[in-house]
């Protein structure tokens, strides 16, 4: 059996009334709210950028700070 609800005053109140035999054990989920599960994750972020970048040397992961800030290259 699955019920749902919600918290109010500190007290947990089901949306469709339910007569749950003394006793019983249950189990309590947090389920996100939508602002929480409309957060895009870093990936979803970043998709529309991912693979365009073109004709970067061979080593530009390695060797970033020589590339963009003129450090010594390193091996």
């Amino acid at each position: 059996m699955l019920l749902e609800g919600h918290v109010e005053n500190g007290q947990i109140i089901f949306d469709e009334p339910a007569t749950l035999p003394e006793g019983a054990k249950v189990r309590v989920e947090l389920l996100p709210t939508k602002s929480e599960a409309e957060i895009p994750t870093l990936y979803e972020r970043l998709m529309p950028i991912i693979g365009i970048a073109q004709g970067l040397p061979e080593d530009a992961a390695m060797n970033h700070d020589h590339y963009l800030y003129g450090a010594p290259k390193r091996a």
